[in-house]
């Protein structure tokens, strides 16, 4: 019989804490939160913000670490084995589960190069590159041009963007090669620290702007801090805002991906997960809320005033981070300092997201083939580098959005909701709770018993029941997309199948697989 490789492990309670937080704090927390907070009424979004925090992220969380923990104990990182381990009558569960690993790898695939500008935009900081940009126009122009939608005095080719990309690639690559503790802890255990002292000191810096314009006295921080945190109660009436205030929570807690089951396989049996869980969902809502909701806006309203600031609050989160900050900044001493603090969180932010995004195939590969991590590694590198090149050069064509919205929304929320479904009534719910609390320093709230098995599933149930209501028609024939595009948005479905469809046959092969093992040792 084959002797069992040893899985790899974290190396302690506070590295898988950060290696969870920094996958949740993400891009999303710095400029995608204030965007959707200010534009849904304001103060007044919070609200079910808050509702969705506590009926939906914190139970995700719980579910998630804990299913993750339990699969771990069979040897399954993923979603697929996971899945098969709680309901292993089913022979099709596995293939739910296949969604576990589509999505991070779709998420990825993007992700990676969005990540790539804000390190190009620190480097460009410190050189001075933008410095002389005076408006919105032109730093429009500045970032089309790196992006390679337009040429003209700042770039004539995608080179740039090409080569950081690169950069950024081959360092996510290096530190997924060196594994969980490694190299994912390693990264993550002074990125979150560093990451947090830039946060905190562009804070204080925003705080202190009081009134730079003295002929517009009302153009000041207060009122800043005022547009984005005074509530329009108003705005409670729109099931809109409720579903986005639920989206955010997803987006900000990295539920519903699957990167959180196989970090939390990583744990031995007796690790707690209840309050590791909830602190590592507390750090990123410290992130989220008390730093991503204090400098964008607060500053641009500053410096634009009331009028402008609904524009920018909506001008969407690739505009609010390399259009409207850099402006800002430029405006203020140090501008080459703060430029460079600013985009290097937002780097940090995101390469401790992207490496968990690429944990779930590379773990699929050891787990379930008995690859080495090197050659696994190496064929996810492969892989998804390829696969990286469409989102780079179809960027105008809106392959982007459409990766980003069946990666990281739909199947997102389909599965959350799978996931709950088998927790709480096909794993049982007594069953559930006996094993969330296995090695815990603090007990769950009882109410949160009734909330995972009924609240949790009928929100989920809700949000898609809205999507089909409200969306499904105009997104799948493709309503509001330009003539143009709509080509390439076809052959991105078709590719999104494709490998959706070549990660179920992978898991069909390794299930095989095992049964020929089991049977051969008989």
């Amino acid at each position: 019989m084959k002797p069992q490789k040893k899985r790899d492990s974290w190396g302690s309670r506070l590295g898988i804490i950060m290696a969870v937080a920094g996958s949740a704090i993400g891009l999303g927390n710095f400029l995608r939160f204030p965007a959707k907070a200010a534009s849904n009424g304001g103060g007044a979004f919070m609200i079910p913000y808050f509702v969705s925090l506590f009926l939906l992220g914190i139970p995700l969380m719980w579910i998630e670490w804990t299913l993750g923990r339990y699969g771990g104990g069979f040897e399954h990182g993923t979603a697929p084995g996971i899945f098969h381990s709680i309901w292993q009558k089913n022979r099709f569960i596995k293939y739910f589960g296949v969604i576990g690993i589509f999505g991070p790898l779709v998420i990825f695939i993007y992700y990676t190069y969005i990540e790539a500008w804000t390190l190009a935009y620190s480097f460009f900081a410190l050189i001075g590159k933008y410095k002389g940009i005076a408006d919105q126009a032109g730093m429009q122009s500045f970032l089309h041009g790196f992006q390679g939608l337009e040429k003209n005095q700042f770039f004539n080719s995608i080179a740039y963007a090409y080569i950081f990309f690169l950069i950024t690639f081959i360092l996510n690559i290096v530190v997924i090669y060196h594994g969980i503790k490694g190299g994912i802890e390693r990264l993550c255990k002074w990125a979150m620290p560093l990451l947090f002292l830039f946060g905190l000191f562009l804070v204080v810096r925003v705080l202190t702007l009081g009134t730079p314009d003295a002929s517009r006295p009302t153009w000041n921080i207060y009122n800043g801090l005022g547009f984005l945190w005074n509530p329009d109660f108003s705005a409670l009436k729109s099931a809109k805002v409720w579903l986005e205030a639920a989206g955010q929570i997803f987006f900000t807690l990295s539920v519903g991906i699957g990167v959180i089951l196989t970090y939390a396989s990583y744990l031995s049996k007796g690790d707690d997960v209840v309050l590791s869980g909830l602190t590592a969902a507390s750090t990123n809502e410290l992130a989220e809320v008390i730093l991503g909701g204090s400098i964008i806006i607060p500053a641009a309203f500053v410096f634009f005033g009331p009028v402008d600031i609904q524009n920018i609050a909506r001008s969407g989160v690739f505009n609010l981070g390399f259009v409207t900050t850099p402006l800002i900044l430029n405006k203020l001493p140090l501008a080459a300092i703060l430029g460079f603090m600013w985009f290097f969180l937002l780097f940090l932010a995101g390469i401790t997201s992207s490496v968990s995004l690429a944990q779930p195939a590379v773990a699929f590969l050891e787990d379930e083939f008995d690859i080495g991590r090197e050659k696994a590694v190496s064929i996810f590198g492969i892989v998804s580098f390829i696969l990286c090149q469409p989102a780079i050069f179809l960027l105008g064509r809106g392959v982007v959005d459409e990766l980003d919205f069946w990666g990281g929304t739909f199947f997102l929320v389909l599965f959350a909701t799978i996931e709950t479904i088998l927790f709480a009534w096909v794993f049982g719910m007594e069953k559930a709770w006996d094993e969330i609390h296995k090695g815990a320093d603090m007990s769950v709230p009882r109410v949160y018993k009734f909330i995972i098995k009924y609240i949790t599933p009928l929100f989920l149930f809700f949000i898609l029941g809205m999507w089909f209501w409200q969306e499904w028609i105009p997104i799948i024939f493709m309503k509001n997309v330009p003539a143009a595009n709509q080509s390439f948005i076809i052959m991105t479905r078709i590719g999104l199948i494709a490998i959706f469809l070549v990660l179920a046959l992978l898991v069909k092969i390794a299930w095989k697989r095992k049964r020929l093992q089991e049977k051969n040792t008989r």
